[in-house]
């Protein structure tokens, strides 16, 4: 089992050695997977070892642990230091023996070796101490292996008088010193035969007793005056008092009772993740693309809502509550679906908000309308524009991709911050570091099924659970909750509404996401090993080539109905879509989109500035059924009353050429808010603004329409309201980015290059008076270092010079001088990597590098 870095080399002593005796590859391998380790990049080993050792980066490490590698270091936790690999097997299959653990250990193991979490050769196994601190037992924090501490730590407060009592109770030779009766009573309770022995004489109650604490927790309450089952038990010492009133039972005794396991379950393998259901692969990518139809079209509706400006923006930023619920309203949606649809837009780039925020302190979750940023709305951004000119297809890809990648998090939404405050959609706090990994994961474990095969999310769960067993708790989340879990639950949800999923199922689309997006991910280190990558730009043109086969073409014609409705059979082409919008309202979506003609809709699209013969002709046209009359008679009927009235300001005013109908308003009740008088036989005054006086004159029955102060009618378009230029917002990373191949090969040889620099044996020059303490620069006199440079030249040996830059730092550096002149030094630098120019009086000293 020894490592070959190790099996030639004499047993390292610290991990530091341990690192020297590593090749790159090894070291390379150790900084991929701890890339914390590269900020700033070590100087040395020593320094790599040092930082490989710091609570936090430990913790880190740990946490990227799948399950058994976690048991595996748990078991170190809790094993004699340093341990051999027989005793750490045994540690994890117990008496029984275990076939798949056996299996397993040597890639857990190798896990821990190469993540730095253990060092040392088969027969001396040592946990960083780091480690061994957060896993190892304690009261205040317990093992996940519900052990307790050994004898030797249980017993070390007790009387030399009270051990010799264990001692003799337990049927062993009296000691003459403390050390020797703990040692003792350690190999009792380590000793198979003799301690079955033991127990054989205990009572039955006393029995039962260590049967609560064998898997722990291994501490239990006693009263002063014990009953004599416990009061057998604390004689020989099987339970050790560690408070008052507080026993514990010792390690070596818990191993014996459960038959050498540190564990009470193993896990050395990954849950399976089952295909739950069963589907043909064209139903799964049909449902799919119809799902990434409406995904697409729904956007497009919300941001259609939004086309004029869109809700407010909270001071603090985000959605107020009542915004969201109208959007949901809107979309005919569920609240926390659109959410999702609001946050889409935004991680894709096509929704900001349109100003900056200048303020002072305000309440972020008040929700008036003194609390909102002034002037600043939420709306589209020109990538919007941009965005529609795109068919659905490549839409869809924008907006997949975009998913796939944002650590934004729509389930959070409605949901509260560590300071109890509600989070809001497109508010600031919703970013989740972890949510790209788990939603990448998740794909791939159903990338991993056949075609057409639904997985159980529960079965995904426990997978995922396996994999990070430490990603979890108050430290991810504040609420406390698994998120993890509730993230891969979101993502099982939202690949379905996004259609990246059929029926549970990963469509075809949804697998080309997977691998591409995995690709564009390890891009940098790919391209070093010379694999094929591609770019974002060129998974969505993949991603569209592979959903268009799928969409239904775009249709040119809709069936008129004689109840005033269209059928729209399919989606519609853009420009017939827009006009049949205006003059039209939705009814029903689905399949079929069902339009309704109405007085108001009408009425808006001649606001539009569209005529009654214009209407006529766009419903033949595009009807492949014959116009109904009905329909027909209320396009006249509501063109024939259309700015009969007209409304300007003054206030305003309302005119019209037909006297009797300004006398049928002023005679209507309903008027009377309105405060209207006649001022000439055609024309009317009015107290209410002209936007009021159309509102009112409208809910009476009429079809007044606004005209310009030159009296024309005024054509009401609507006004695309759009943000300056927007980037998509940045996903936030999860600790430092895994460092490509350049970087990891640049930083391994300087690493290597600054440990030569501080470890290479040194050879003072012929005329120093002493050799430097380690540590410190080497000095000698400018004519010293000047004739050892130039001797340097003429044979090719290499330096040890201690140097001084220009802010003052000191350092010490490993060079082969090139070329002295003019008071410089040209030469190779080692610890850099590359030929540089060094000031002779900044060189403090030099000393040539010893022999071996």
């Amino acid at each position: 089992m020894t490592t070959e870095s190790t099996a030639g080399a004499a047993a390292p002593r610290t991990l530091a050695e341990e690192l020297r005796q590593r090749d790159d590859a090894s070291l390379a391998t150790l900084l991929r997977a701890r890339p914390d380790l590269l900020s700033p990049v070590p100087n040395d080993l020593t320094q790599l070892a040092t930082r490989a050792g710091t609570r936090a980066s430990v913790v880190r490490a740990l946490g990227r642990l799948d399950t058994f590698a976690l048991q595996t270091a748990e078991a170190l936790a809790v094993a004699p230091e340093p341990a051999s690999y027989e005793t750490l097997r045994a540690l994890l299959t117990g008496d029984d023996g275990d076939a798949e653990v056996d299996a397993a250990l040597p890639g857990a193991l190798g896990t821990l070796r190469d993540q730095a979490l253990v060092w040392g050769g088969d027969e001396r196994l040592r946990l960083v101490r780091t480690a061994r601190e957060l896993l190892a037992p304690s009261p205040q924090h317990p093992s996940p292996t519900g052990l307790g501490p050994t004898v030797a730590e249980a017993t070390s407060g007790m009387s030399p008088g009270r051990l010799q009592q264990l001692l003799e109770a337990a049927g062993l030779t009296s000691t003459h010193d403390p050390v020797s009766a703990v040692s003792a009573l350690t190999d009792l309770f380590t000793d198979r035969t003799r301690m079955s022995a033991l127990l054989d004489e205990a009572p039955v109650d006393a029995l039962d007793v260590l049967g609560r604490l064998t898997w722990g927790p291994p501490y239990g309450q006693v009263t002063a005056d014990p009953a004599a089952h416990l009061r057998w038990l604390l004689d020989r010492g099987l339970l050790v008092p560690t408070s008052p009133g507080t026993v514990v039972l010792p390690r070596e005794a818990a191993l014996h009772l459960r038959g050498g396991r540190a564990h009470r379950t193993t896990q050395p393998l990954p849950p399976e993740v089952p295909a739950a259901a069963e589907h043909r692969p064209r139903i799964v990518d049909s449902t799919a693309a119809g799902q990434a139809l409406t995904a697409v079209a729904t956007v497009e509706e919300l941001l259609k809502e939004w086309h004029e400006g869109g809700p407010a923006v909270l001071r603090a930023g985000g959605l107020s509550v009542r915004d969201l619920k109208r959007t949901a309203v809107a979309l005919d949606v569920p609240e926390p679906t659109a959410a999702f649809w609001v946050e889409l837009a935004y991680a894709a780039g096509l929704l900001a908000s349109d100003g900056g925020f200048e303020g002072a302190t305000f309440d972020p979750y008040a929700e008036d309308a003194a609390s909102r940023r002034a002037d600043e709305r939420y709306a589209a951004t020109p990538a919007y524009d941009e965005w529609l000119e795109l068919t659905a297809a490549e839409r869809w890809a924008r907006l997949a991709v975009a998913w796939l990648s944002a650590t934004r998090t729509p389930g959070l939404v409605g949901g509260r911050d560590g300071k109890d405050r509600v989070l809001s959609a497109l508010g600031p706090h919703l970013d989740r570091s972890a949510a790209p990994e788990v939603r990448h994961r998740v794909l791939g474990l159903l990338a991993e099924l056949p075609q057409g095969a639904a997985p159980d999310p529960e079965a995904v769960l426990a997978r995922l659970r396996w994999e990070r067993p430490l990603r979890t708790g108050p430290a991810a989340d504040p609420s406390g909750a698994d998120l993890r879990a509730r993230l891969a639950r979101w993502t099982l949800e939202e690949a379905e509404l996004l259609g990246v999923t059929g029926r549970g199922a990963l469509s075809a689309t949804g697998r080309a996401l997977v691998s591409g997006a995995g690709s564009v991910r390890t891009q940098g280190a790919d391209s070093v090993r010379g694999e094929n990558t591609q770019s974002e730009g060129g998974l969505q043109s993949t991603l569209a080539e592979l959903l268009t086969p799928l969409l239904p073409e775009p249709l040119d014609h809709v069936l008129l109905q004689a109840d005033l409705t269209a059928v729209a059979p399919g989606p519609l082409e853009r420009p017939l879509a827009e006009t049949l919008g205006v003059l039209a309202d939705v009814e029903s979506k689905g399949g079929a989109t069902v339009y309704r003609f109405t007085p108001g809709s009408v009425r808006r699209a001649l606001d539009a500035g569209r005529t009654a013969d214009d209407l006529h002709t766009f419903l033949a046209t595009h009807s492949r059924t014959p116009v109904p009359q009905p329909l027909s008679y209320l396009i006249d009927d509501v063109a024939r009353r259309h700015g009969h009235l007209r409304i300007g300001a003054a206030s305003a005013y309302v005119r019209c050429d037909d006297d009797s109908v300004l006398g049928e308003i002023l005679a209507d009740k309903r008027a009377a808010a309105l405060r209207l008088r006649r001022l000439a036989p055609t024309v009317l005054a009015a107290q209410a603004d002209p936007a009021a006086l159309l509102d009112g004159l409208r809910a009476m029955g009429f079809a007044p329409s606004a005209e310009t102060p030159e009296g024309d009618v005024l054509i009401a378009r609507a006004h695309a309201h759009r943000t300056p230029p927007r980037t998509p917002p940045a996903p936030v990373p999860e600790g430092p980015p895994v460092p490509d191949g350049t970087l990891l090969g640049a930083a391994v040889r300087a690493i290597r290059a600054g440990d030569m620099a501080s470890t290479a044996p040194k050879r003072q020059a012929p005329a120093a008076a002493s050799r430097p303490a380690p540590g410190e620069l080497p000095r000698t006199t400018s004519a010293e270092t000047l004739a050892t440079m130039q001797a340097a030249v003429m044979t090719g040996e290499a330096l040890w010079i201690g140097y001084v830059n220009a802010e003052g730092t000191a350092s010490q550096r490993v060079i082969a001088p090139v070329r002295v002149e003019g008071g410089f030094v040209t030469a190779y630098d080692h610890t850099a990597d590359e030929v540089r120019t060094y000031p002779l009086h900044r060189v403090t000293g030099v000393a040539e590098l010893g022999e071996d």
